[in-house]
């Protein structure tokens, strides 16, 4: 069968998303309703399925996206001209959890690495993590170098550089260090140059409090200011660490120990009609397998906070999840910004009209699944199952965020497409056939076949071996392009 005209997610919406462009005179029959679209309806755009009067509401995912600035008849484009958002400020939540059956499945394996500690890898890199941005030239330049000498297992030597390590203050510098270390401490890395300078506010002896311990083999420290010739020194020491990390081999290993982190960039309005539900059951299968998911970016959960609020396992993940909410919507407000500036200009196009509109699609990445975790900024997942971190909806920002919580791999649902990669492989996922077809040098997986009949558990099924394939070596578009991104997030004063 060809692609479907549009589709009405749920039984009680009062819209349709146009599947493709609608022109003005199309009949559309849904269920019992039938109707003549009254003017141009852009693909992934809403349609009216009955009258709407002015501040009445427009339902969609079967929940308010927002309320009617005007009357709206049957048929019209539903869009930013005629919809606004019908949220507020800082609000006060009850816990009013639901049932979640929670299921198993039988395991799995895939082929990584065991690391010493007993954490494990997907990748056998050797990293290199400055401490400041003042030497991310050496960095690079000694990547550049050391990756004509692998030997081994080795995949590739890739440098980290990013602006902060000084001239900040309060939680800018504690974020810049949390975030450091976590990088350092990750599985990934079969080894880790630690690149200071010297002279930056979080230089090397004052950063090794948040790295803990350490294995002498694995993670090795050079100061800059302190050698003659830093490049000679730090390419003797990426040559141990190579030595070191070339004695690990991929061996099976459980899914049920798999970290993977989930985040949505450049959404339209398919977005949440196929890849990000297409990511929630992934999530349900691999916790289902007892393996580990994230969920982050906190203002694109405004909106549909309450669905994941209800699904905490406890009445504690409850009032963690409430504080993680409301103290993003202050984050906000101590900065004199509206909370509710969203979405984007791209989204816009894309068919996205609301705040509600794109949480509600995002928070599909979520699957059905208990909470079991809510984390900090920068802090590490302990708890199997679905975890929620606080972090923004900037894509970098999040990406690496998750990746410094533990994921192993970042799945990245898009509509309208990116070539950013993270610390960690970054699964690009697309929500239409169309990007998927036109950017193949950027698109992993294609999620838009969910809307030319194909079936969401087979197509899960397929996610969930292509990303088992990953974790046992397959390359990425963005590492096939040897793209290797990282940021940190800034609230504050720069010195």
């Amino acid at each position: 069968m060809g692609q479907k005209e549009y589709i009405r997610i749920h039984e009680n919406d009062n819209v349709i998303v146009a599947i493709r462009e609608l022109a003005a005179g199309d009949t559309v029959t849904a269920g019992d309703l039938q109707m003549t679209a009254k003017e141009t309806i852009p693909a992934g755009h809403k349609m009216a399925l009955c009258d709407i009067p002015q501040e009445g509401e427009v339902i969609k995912y079967g929940c308010r996206i927002g309320n009617a600035k005007e009357n709206i008849a049957a048929g019209a484009w539903i869009h930013t001209h005629n919809i606004k958002t019908a949220l507020g400020d800082l609000l006060e939540y009850s816990y009013e959890p639901v049932e979640i059956e929670e299921k198993t499945a039988q395991d799995e394996t895939f082929m990584g690495y065991n690391r010493p500690d007993g954490k494990v890898g997907v990748r056998n890199e050797v990293w290199i993590v400055p401490t400041v941005g003042c030497v991310n030239n050496i960095a690079a330049a000694l990547a550049k170098s050391a990756n004509e000498r692998l030997q081994g297992t080795v995949e590739e030597v890739i440098a980290f550089p990013h602006p902060y390590g000084c001239s900040q203050m309060g939680d800018d510098q504690e974020h810049t260090r949390t975030i450091l270390a976590d990088l350092i401490n990750h599985p990934n890395a079969g080894g880790v140059l630690v690149l200071g300078l010297g002279c930056e506010n979080s230089n090397i002896d004052v950063l090794k409090p948040y790295i803990g311990d350490v294995n002498p083999d694995r993670v090795k420290f050079l100061v800059c200011q302190e050698t003659e010739d830093e490049m000679e020194t730090g390419g003797k020491l990426l040559d141990e660490l190579i030595a070191y990390a070339s004695s690990f081999k991929r061996e099976p290993i459980s899914v049920s120990k798999l970290i993977i982190g989930m985040k949505c960039g450049g959404s339209d309005g398919f977005s949440g009609i196929t890849a990000n539900p297409l990511v929630g059951k992934f999530s349900d299968l691999l916790i289902s397998k007892k393996g580990t998911t994230i969920l982050t970016e906190v203002p694109e959960m405004f909106g549909a906070e309450t669905l994941l609020m209800n699904r905490c396992e406890n009445r504690e993940l409850f009032d963690e999840t409430v504080k993680l909410i409301n103290d993003f919507k202050q984050y906000f407000k101590d900065n004199h910004q509206t909370i509710y500036e969203n979405p984007s200009p791209g989204n816009k196009k894309g068919g996205i009209s609301t705040l509600e509109d794109k949480s509600l699609g995002c928070t599909q990445k979520s699957g059905s699944a208990p909470v079991k975790g809510v984390l900090a900024y920068g802090q590490r997942v302990e708890k199997a199952g679905l975890n929620l971190l606080s972090a923004p909806g900037n894509d970098l920002v999040a990406s690496t965020a998750l990746a410094a919580s533990g994921a192993h791999i970042v799945l990245f649902t898009t509509g309208r497409g990116t070539p950013f990669a993270s610390p960690v492989p970054t699964v690009k996922i697309s929500s239409n056939s169309a990007l998927a077809g036109k950017k193949k040098n950027w698109i992993d997986f294609n999620a838009g076949v969910l809307v030319e009949d194909r079936d969401m558990e087979e197509t899960a099924k397929e996610l969930f071996a292509y990303v088992v394939a990953v974790a046992s070596g397959k390359k990425v578009c963005s590492e096939e392009a040897g793209f290797h991104d990282m940021a940190i997030f800034k609230q504050g004063v720069t010195l």
